[in-house]
């Protein structure tokens, strides 16, 4: 990208932050051998001018780099994407699984196959968020149960990984798997999946694996101890403005979560998350190049890209492990995945471009992401 893009870049999301409600934003951007990093606004509405070092609640941009460590123990063969869960996961044996999405709990037929490694970082599970319906006692449940389908925030689940998969297992699961793209528990169970077949809680596992030999200090399930005077307030949309979501003082991420999510558990800042983008682009990165392409293309078929849940959250794109995959005509090609806290990250494999934006607002600012992405797509060629 050119200075004068880069710019362009910028200045619309500049304009942006300056008419709506996110109070500032940190842009970071690769190009080849080039890095560009920027701040605009404060860290709060009336507060101090936003750090380009600040610390990040990224929410489910914990997921690339959860199928970023799976690939890697799958290289290492510590486990292969075809084991069925239950391999490491017995709870989840001779699942049954419902015969309607909004059906009661014990109207169920056998699952017709067990639910593979791929179909967890493929999120064909067969178990998420069910928008389609009015009403799902299953999900119901899970909510009841503590399981995680609300709020992105850690102390949202108060149960250790066993006992999560001991609840979880009680339920059947809404549809059979491999069969849907069905947003977002799958990612919980591969947290816990990834743990057992390794003997190694989830943080200590993520760290030693991915995030340390990448460089990635700042990023973790808990603030880390010398970015902690780093991390800004979040915040949540309301009718009368916006409101704290999460603070800087009593933050949720300053404790070590009793059930580290996989999902959408981590910290992290602009800079860190470039580190990672760009491992995906180079060679010698963190994992191989077959690794690399087998993430970041499109699994899924035009019925499941096309499905209830897929609709809401790929808008007809494509899904690899743990990142939405677009290729389509007169756009380019890119992939990446975003936060529910207003962060997001795309990279542009044919320009060599990785690309993060980072805010905090839930949900993320509409008007911010599409300052940001219309920018890009504009620059490389769309």
């Amino acid at each position: 990208m050119t200075s004068e893009q880069l710019a362009d870049l910028l200045e619309s999301v500049t304009q942006e932050i300056k008419s709506g409600d996110v109070p500032g934003a940190v842009l970071a951007v690769s190009s080849g051998s080039d890095q560009w990093l920027t701040a605009v606004g404060s860290e709060a509405p009336g507060g101090a001018e936003l750090r380009t070092d600040a610390v990040f609640r990224i929410s489910s941009m914990t997921k690339p780099l959860t199928a970023a460590l799976t690939l890697k123990l799958a290289e290492e063969g510590v486990l292969a994407l075809s084991d069925p869960v239950d391999r490491w996961i017995p709870e989840l044996a001779d699942r049954r699984v419902l015969r309607t999405l909004d059906g009661p709990l014990d109207d169920t037929v056998p699952a017709e196959q067990s639910a593979t490694v791929e179909d967890l970082l493929l999120m064909r599970l067969g178990f998420g968020f069910a928008f389609e319906v009015e009403k799902c006692p299953v999900a119901e449940r899970a909510i009841g149960d503590g399981l995680g389908m609300g709020p992105p925030l850690p102390s949202a689940i108060q149960h250790s990984p066993d006992e999560w998969i001991r609840r979880f297992a009680e339920l059947p699961l809404m549809e059979q798997p491999g069969k849907h793209w069905r947003y977002e528990l799958a990612y919980a169970v591969l947290g816990v999946l990834l743990a057992r077949a390794t003997s190694t809680p989830l943080p200590q596992l993520l760290s030693a694996r991915v995030l340390k030999p990448l460089g990635m200090n700042d990023t973790g399930f808990t603030v880390p101890e010398q970015a902690r005077d780093r991390l800004i307030p979040s915040y949540v949309g309301t009718e009368d403005g916006i409101a704290l979501f999460d603070p800087v003082d009593g933050s949720d991420w300053l404790n070590p979560p009793v059930f580290p999510h996989a999902g959408g558990g981590l910290v992290s800042t602009a800079t860190d998350y470039l580190r990672f983008a760009r491992s995906l682009l180079d060679d010698g990165g963190l994992i191989n190049a077959a690794s690399r392409a087998a993430m970041t293309r499109d699994h899924l078929t035009a019925e499941q890209r096309n499905g209830p849940s897929a609709g809401i959250f790929l808008d007809g794109e494509g899904w690899g492990y743990g990142v939405q995959v677009r290729d389509q005509p007169g756009l380019p090609a890119r992939y990446g995945w975003g936060g529910g806290l207003g962060t997001t990250w795309y990279s542009y494999p044919e320009h060599g471009v990785s690309a993060v934006l980072m805010t905090q607002h839930l949900p993320p600012s509409l008007p911010v992401l599409t300052a940001f992405t219309n920018s890009l797509d504009t620059a490389l060629g769309g």
